[in-house]
């Protein structure tokens, strides 16, 4: 193994992996599956590390590694419809402003997102984010005014699903 390379993976990949937990929280509902997924994220990313040539940010490219493992992985078959008993909401301590002081809003929240497709699910954790169009569409694979589109229609999908709860 080349410890240059592995030194420059860990130099880039540590204070990129919070993305990673995130991802992990918006597509498990439970500490094991969070866990299971946030190693098998890292796998691919050293796995696919030699290929980084460095055209976008390291962390747009973690996300696409990461939200393809992710989909992949976490394809459910069917979606169940989710009540707050069912989901380990210690495993969801993200931060965004929005819902910080207050937890009911944060666990509708999530309750609404586990409801939503795999690519919703990336949109509305991107837009969480701050993340700007132009990088949304990078990360996806699709144009920026295509990533605006599929936004605000997995916005409106989300107020839906919280209206509805």
């Amino acid at each position: 193994m080349n410890s240059d390379l592995e030194k420059t993976f860990v130099d880039f990949f540590k204070p990129n992996q919070r993305l990673i937990h995130k991802i992990c929280r918006i597509y498990t509902d439970n500490t094991e599956d969070h866990e299971d997924l946030f190693q098998e994220i890292t796998i691919q990313l050293w796995k696919s590390f030699p290929g980084f040539k460095g055209d976008a940010k390291f962390s747009t490219w973690m996300y696409r590694v990461a939200l393809n493992t992710a989909i992949t992985l976490f394809k459910k078959p069917q979606k169940k419809e989710l009540k707050q008993s069912e989901v380990d909401f210690s495993t969801l301590k993200i931060e965004y402003e929005a819902y910080e002081d207050d937890e009911y809003k944060l666990k509708k929240m999530y309750l609404a997102i586990y409801q939503l497709s795999d690519i919703e699910k990336a949109l509305i954790m991107m837009y969480l984010e701050d993340k700007p169009y132009r990088e949304i569409g990078e990360i996806l694979g699709i144009t920026e005014g295509n990533a605006r589109v599929k936004m605000n229609r997995a916005k409106n999908n989300l107020k839906q699903k919280i209206n509805a709860g």
